[in-house]
């Protein structure tokens, strides 16, 4: 049964009264998980059979299995019963994206532990051979990121977006190694397998992660981005922009720490492009 789905009346199938119930149930879920059968009819002006029948139609056995059905509503989150109203112009959506990017960016550099980032280019940089753990759609993409940036500085390194291939990887991992992990929300259970599987061997592990989370427990380093996520559900989330940022921050510090090697790589793929693609070297250094 998807309550939420009835509650709304898509197919427009509920009659006056029982739209009136089911408007209050969405507008107030605190109330009626909390109420009584009589105290949810007297505030929507019916009576208590009224409630009764109202639950049966909707597929429950009755009002307090109605509460119980709601109460799951609620577990997943208010937001998702009772969605912040979007921006819908272009306009209007324009300068929300960019100000929550803005904004995300702000936050990132006022938390930004630049110890553990130094720590974390450090590794990087003096790894034989770096492995980049992610899973899911951000995570793949920030993992993916990375490796995109530190092939140019001459790194040594391969991205995995797959968590049975993570876990092989991480019990094959050999002396001189560095393993990269990225996770949102820092509860990723099979990443936080693949770390401590890590620890056991004595491969060092650098995190993007929320602090006090699973994953950051897990790992040795650990980047931490502790941003809230606001209540449109509509739109991308605006953290990946500042797990961008640290990548970014991590690549320029691994440049920087071995310039010569960085730049013979870097010419080699400015080359390249130049004579085949670009004719000339104002263009970006790849796409």
């Amino acid at each position: 049964m998807d309550l939420f789905h009835a509650l709304s009346d898509e197919g427009n199938r509920l009659s006056g009264l029982d739209r009136k119930l089911a408007q209050l149930a969405l507008d107030d879920v605190d109330f009626v998980m909390n109420a009584s059968i009589g105290d949810l009819a007297e505030r929507a002006g019916v009576s208590p059979p009224t409630v009764t029948r109202f639950c049966r139609r909707l597929g429950c056995r009755g009002f307090p299995d109605f509460k119980v059905q709601l109460a799951k509503l609620a577990y997943v989150g208010l937001r998702y019963v009772k969605p912040e109203v979007p921006t819908e112009t272009p306009e209007e959506v324009a300068a929300d994206i960019i100000a929550k990017a803005q904004n995300a960016l702000f936050q990132l550099h006022r938390q930004i532990d630049l110890s553990a980032l130094e720590t974390a280019a450090r590794l990087l940089r003096g790894a034989d051979f770096i492995q980049a753990f992610g899973a899911s759609g951000n995570s793949a993409m920030i993992v993916n990121e990375l490796h995109n940036r530190l092939f140019r500085l001459g790194c040594r390194i391969h991205a995995s977006n797959d968590h049975n291939m993570n876990a092989m990887l991480s019990a094959a991992a050999q002396p001189g190694t560095v393993v990269f992990g990225s996770s949102f929300t820092g509860r990723d259970p099979a990443l936080v397998h693949c770390l401590e599987l890590l620890r056991q061997r004595g491969v060092p592990t650098v995190v993007v992660t929320q602090s006090g989370s699973p994953v950051a427990a897990a790992a040795d380093v650990v980047v931490a981005v502790d941003l809230p996520e606001g209540k449109n559900i509509f739109r991308p989330t605006s953290t990946r922009f500042a797990y961008l940022a640290v990548i970014d921050m991590l690549a320029n510090l691994v440049a920087y720490a071995d310039r010569n090697k960085s730049l013979k790589t870097l010419r080699s793929i400015k080359e390249e492009l130049v004579s085949r693609r670009d004719g000339d070297d104002r263009q970006l250094l790849g796409d």
